[in-house]
């Protein structure tokens, strides 16, 4: 074997890849032998069931050996990837009911039922501090504001997890919460002093890192964001600084886990950066794992850039061989392979995780001004999108039909929907006596127009919580739009249980 060919099989390790379809084929099995490639990670269009994700795991491992990193996005609400296994609530819904026991059970059913689907790395629990009300892109995936009650609960998420056999990444280091542009979409920058980055991003994230002595062990992976904190590196997103990643996580904090960046297809870096380079940058910054995970052409040159940088020195082979063992270390600890359990105790922990789900989904119910109920059986007028949105990130939202299905369990349900809420003109519901509900179904905030003119009875936020806040409207706020998420509504309005949450970020 030639020296080119065996640093592509050193470079191949130090990278994730997205993959394309539903089966593992021939020739991206090639490539991954080929190239030694040790991580995937799975999308919703990867999975069809339970049947033929097991099978695609089951043949990834086989492909990439014993030290493979399979991985998916399982958080929780509306980002989760396998849609059939027990619906695990928001972190944020977690964080309203501040029981860090209950985010413990949460965690591990998580981690049954990812491993169940031959996972055994979860990029999740998020420890970014949601405290700017239009970030569009975290919201509900935080667990809160406060660094201490927010951390305490994810790190019990985490711990749940890691009793399961699955390992978490925190993300996304050091803290996408305060932005209010979606690094998918471009480059933020948080222009915060580094004291303020002390206070606030960085608290959870340092106790990840570290661990609390006696409570916690130390978070085994944190995923990068591509973000500018130009008072930390005025140049280079965290991904790529390495004052962010060696100077402040490995050398100030002594982080001993594996470091890896976000998608490097996000537009933030990849409309700015080649994509070879950005790897390059990234591990030389001090990641250890790469995601590549676009087209097959970007794997290939983040691939080749990579074994470039380590025969010409610019990656030197010591630290590659520290990144290796890093990652070696994860593996060896979170064995890939599907869970041993047999049908019937699958079936019955299956049961019991759904029940467990559920009572977290109404733990986490929250009010926000004098809200009230419709009588039994009244007449409501349900307003919701025409539409279900998904942000690239999240599951699209739940129609406004499955709304009105489930309300009319309750009440005599009429169903409006809209397209535009900048167009749609609230005057013409017509004065009727009808109990008016409006659901909202999407993440985004509302605009001026409905804002000034929009007054329903009851505004039901069954996704970004903040959406409460754009109405002088009594709301019920779920942090999520999953079945159990509907099923607590419902409760709720049949007065069977209150709605007991506190919502962790200020302005409720």
């Amino acid at each position: 074997m030639n020296e080119l060919s065996e640093l592509r099989r050193i470079a191949g390790q130090l990278i994730m890849v997205r993959l394309f379809g539903t089966e593992l084929d021939e020739d991206t099995a090639a490539f991954l032998r080929a190239n030694r490639i040790r991580g995937a990670c799975l999308f919703r269009q990867n999975m069809v069931d339970a049947t033929q994700l097991t099978r695609f795991t089951g043949a990834l491992q086989d492909v990439m050996g014993e030290q493979a990193l399979i991985a998916l996005d399982q958080e929780g609400g509306a980002v989760v990837r396998s849609t059939w296994v027990p619906a695990p609530p928001s972190a944020m819904a977690l964080g309203a009911a501040n029981d860090p026991e209950l985010a413990f059970e949460v965690g591990a059913a998580v981690a049954r039922a990812v491993r169940g689907l031959g996972f055994n790395w979860n990029f999740a629990p998020v420890l970014d501090l949601n405290n700017n009300p239009h970030n569009p892109v975290i919201a509900e995936r935080s667990f809160g504001a406060d660094p201490v009650t927010a951390t305490r609960i994810a790190l019990a998420w985490m711990a749940g997890s890691e009793s399961e056999g699955v390992a978490c990444c925190v993300k996304h280091f050091p803290g996408h919460g305060d932005t209010h542009v979606d690094s998918h979409r471009a480059l933020p920058t948080v222009d915060k002093s580094v004291a303020e980055l002390e206070r606030f991003e960085f608290a959870p994230f340092r106790m990840a890192a570290q661990g609390e002595k006696g409570k916690t062990t130390a978070a085994p992976a944190m995923m990068t964001a591509h973000i500018v904190y130009p008072a930390l590196d005025p140049e280079y997103p965290a991904t790529m600084s390495h004052t962010i990643l060696t100077g402040i996580l490995r050398e100030q904090w002594d982080y001993q886990g594996v470091v890896i960046t976000d998608g490097m297809d996000m537009h933030a870096i990849a409309h700015r950066y080649g994509a070879g380079q950005a790897a390059v940058r990234a591990l030389v910054a001090g990641a250890d794992m790469v995601m590549a995970i676009g087209a097959r052409a970007t794997q290939e040159e983040t691939v080749a850039a990579i074994a470039a940088a380590i025969a010409s020195g610019e990656l030197p082979m010591a630290q590659v061989e520290q990144k290796l063992a890093r990652l070696a270390a994860l593996a060896a600890a979170h064995p890939a392979g599907v869970a041993n359990r047999g049908g019937a105790a699958l079936q019955d922990t299956d049961a019991a995780d759904r029940a467990l789900m559920a009572r977290a989904w109404a733990r986490g119910l929250s009010a926000r001004g004098h809200v009230r109920r419709p009588a039994p059986g009244s007449k409501v007028r349900l307003v919701a999108r025409q539409d279900v949105v998904s942000d690239g990130v999240s599951e699209a939202g739940v129609p406004a039909a499955s709304i009105a299905a489930s309300l009319g369990q309750l009440f005599e349900v009429e169903l409006v929907t809209f397209g535009d809420a900048e167009a749609f003109d609230w005057r013409t519901l017509p004065d009727d006596g009808r109990f008016t509900i409006l659901a909202s179904t999407s993440r985004r905030r509302y605009g001026p127009r409905a804002r000034d003119g929009w007054r329903p009875d009851l505004h039901l936020a069954l996704w970004n919580p903040y959406q409460a806040l754009d109405f002088a409207a009594p709301a019920l706020m779920t942090y999520g739009f999953a079945p159990p998420a509907l099923d607590a509504v419902n409760a709720w309005l049949a007065g069977r249980i209150e709605a007991g949450g506190h919502c962790p970020v200020p302005g409720f």
